[in-house]
């Protein structure tokens, strides 16, 4: 997903994305890109990802065993990152781990190379069943482009001990008078708008017409309305969330609360409303890996791509200092401790699933986002 920031007492990503304009290079984990630190390595790999994917617990190991030196360039915007790879980067890079709307645009894009689903049919066998070959979400035309690689959900992020779960069967609190200014709206792109249009009865993946954008309208304006705390920062919002300040949080989900849970706040939840009309109200989100489509076309980066959804890998990834996340691999559940699997939430995930829409590129996110900026300036 679009993330903000990591959390209280981690790096301010949407700080981070301002200061850097959303295109900037960072650099973490093995080296600068074109100066990778292992000049004595037999091969370099560049690598385009998410904070996380770059940890030293990660990429060391892969590192030392395939005597490869891997760089990487940290993004913190999935378009401006695929943005980049189409202007001409794509050249330069071996592999991109991104938001998973972005990663299934890479491969008719010709960014991304696609996989033949047979080569990583050990893989996909260790998968849970949502997520095995021909995974939909990553396929264009019977091809699929690239492996998923973390997941969560959005709902309401509600803290427990001042709000009952059962009041969040539905997102009407953001709008009843008795809770002004006690709901948080993350700015955070299409994050927020997403679930308050499923609550206005409006599915915003597929192509809306005038009417339906009316309804986005309506819905942003009252929910605008009834809330000051429109919140980018992460890290306040979190402690607005912990210290009572705000009963619940909009538009950031499990990617919002596993930290805190792992952290020992187990009283912050987040849900998914029963669906409404026939209508879910849940967003499933998701990351993904691809292989770039370069005159290389690495085996040692293929081989990358095994390695980073293995189940040891991919535990690696879900506890992260920036966030924590569900991976796909079914083996990598047995290797979480009680206290991880509770701080995942890991017996609600397929309640959420069950009542989610699977993020894509809304046709409409455009006129969506223009209303969200509109509503604002004017409220």
């Amino acid at each position: 997903m679009k993330k903000g920031t990591s959390g209280i007492g981690g790096v301010d990503r949407r700080a981070m994305l301002k200061g850097m304009g959303g295109l900037g290079l960072a650099v973490a984990g093995a080296g600068i890109l074109g100066m990778p630190r292992g000049a004595s390595a037999a091969e370099t790999l560049n690598y385009m990802c998410w904070e996380g994917y770059n940890a030293p617990s990660i990429l060391d190991p892969f590192q030392k065993q395939k005597d490869v030196s891997i760089s990487v360039d940290l993004i913190t915007d999935s378009a401006g990152g695929f943005a980049k790879l189409a202007a001409g980067a794509s050249k330069d890079f071996d592999l991109v781990s991104s938001d998973s709307p972005w990663i299934a645009r890479m491969g008719p894009a010709g960014i991304c190379r696609y996989i033949d689903d047979k080569d990583f049919a050990d893989q996909y066998a260790e998968f849970y069943p949502q997520f095995r070959a021909p995974f939909t979400p990553l396929q264009f035309e019977g091809k699929a482009t690239g492996l998923p690689t973390r997941w969560g959900w959005v709902g309401p992020t509600v803290n427990t001990k001042f709000d009952k779960l059962e009041t969040w069967s539905s997102y009407a609190p953001v709008f009843d008078a008795a809770y002004k200014d006690k709901i948080c709206l993350l700015d955070w792109g299409d994050w927020p708008i997403m679930p308050l249009a499923l609550y206005a009865g409006v599915n915003p993946y597929v192509e809306l017409d005038q009417p339906a954008l009316d309804e986005v309208r309506k819905v942003l304006r009252a929910a605008f309305k009834n809330t000051r705390a429109i919140v980018a920062d992460l890290a306040i919002a979190q402690k607005g969330l912990i210290d009572g300040s705000f009963r619940a949080l909009i538009g950031g989900g499990t990617y919002a609360t596993s930290s805190l849970r792992m952290k020992g706040h187990d009283y912050i939840q987040s849900i998914v409303p029963e669906p409404k009309n026939g209508l879910k109200q849940g967003i499933i989100w998701m990351e993904a890996t691809g292989l770039i489509a370069n005159d290389r076309d690495s085996k040692v980066a293929a081989d990358f791509l095994k390695y980073i959804v293995s189940p040891e890998v991919a535990k690696q990834l879900s506890i992260t200092e920036a966030t924590c996340n569900l991976v796909p691999n079914a083996k990598t559940e047995a290797l979480f401790s009680d206290a991880e699997k509770k701080a995942l939430q890991m017996d609600y995930m397929w309640t959420a699933w069950d009542n989610s829409h699977f993020h894509t590129v809304a046709p409409n996110i455009d006129d969506m986002l223009a209303i969200w900026q509109e509503e604002l300036a004017a409220r």
